[in-house]
């Protein structure tokens, strides 16, 4: 083996660029992430912002970075898991960096498909198993809407869904 100096780019730009677009497809292999979650990844990483912008601006050619796609799958999948509905998704959205627009487009065609107490019916039958509203206590009862609606679920909903079962 040759000992000696490393191999590096003359101009460290397109250095930091290449790393830096190397790092974002790691990241992105993983799972998905909006733009700025990930500008924010490689910025801690300590990537120059010349890189990081030429990253970002590269991955969004190729198609492998798109907000709408991630906020799109997110949203879904915390629908589908209960983890998130209605203004508490809003809120994770733009938390992760995802324009205005693109959640309300977003949130207006996931609306559609999923309604919320059938979402709340869903999520009561997964997680709260064993809860009858009829034959529950007051303070089961306050745990499990308090739980719903720290997810965003609407009072409405969920006593609708309450007096159906």
């Amino acid at each position: 083996m040759k000992k000696g100096r490393s191999w590096k780019w003359k101009n460290s730009k397109v250095e930091g660029s290449g790393k830096a677009l190397a790092c974002a497809l790691r990241a992105l292999a993983r799972r998905d992430h909006s733009e700025a979650e990930l500008r924010r990844k490689l910025r801690d990483k300590g990537f120059p912002a010349g890189g990081v912008d030429g990253a970002i601006d590269r991955l969004k050619v190729l198609g492998y970075l798109d907000d709408r796609r991630f906020a799109g799958r997110w949203a879904d999948s915390a629908i589908r898991n209960g983890r998130a509905f209605g203004p508490r998704l809003r809120m994770e959205l733009l938390r992760r960096g995802v324009a205005e627009s693109v959640v309300a487009d977003v949130l207006a065609e996931l609306t559609g498909e999923h309604g919320e107490p059938e979402t709340v019916a869903a999520l009561l039958t997964r997680k709260f198993a064993g809860f009858d509203p009829k034959c529950a206590d007051d303070r089961e009862k306050r745990r499990v809407i308090g739980y719903l609606q720290r997810r965003g679920f609407s009072i409405a909903a969920i006593l609708k869904v309450f007096r159906e079962q």
